[in-house]
């Protein structure tokens, strides 16, 4: 259940990030709303996910999903660049994660 937790609160960091180029663009309280919404879950699920896994992992887990996630977001939604050097270092922050995972 913790290793769902934290994909969740990677997920919901991911969620906050893309708010936040919300609310770069429409200054609104709605905007303002779903950032908080969005990082505050994150932060409660990443809280659940800590009382079972190493702090060290589940940081570094969380991390990785809110980065590589916050460049997949800007690559898909925003037409950031996609380069297939950046998706190469993508892959290589996700994997490290799934090898965490494998020997935590």
């Amino acid at each position: 259940m913790a290793w769902i937790s934290l994909i969740l609160a990677g997920l919901f960091e991911m969620f906050g990030v893309a708010m936040i180029n919300k609310l770069h663009n429409d200054r609104n309280w709605k905007s303002i709303a779903l950032l908080v919404l969005g990082f505050g879950a994150s932060f409660i699920f990443l809280a659940y996910a800590m009382e079972t896994l190493p702090m060290g992992t589940a940081y570094a887990i969380w991390t990785g999903i809110g980065a590589s996630g916050g460049a997949l977001l800007g690559m898909f939604l925003y037409g950031e660049s996609k380069d297939w050097k950046r998706l190469i270092f993508i892959a290589m922050v996700l994997s490290a994660a799934v090898g965490l995972k494998l020997v935590s």
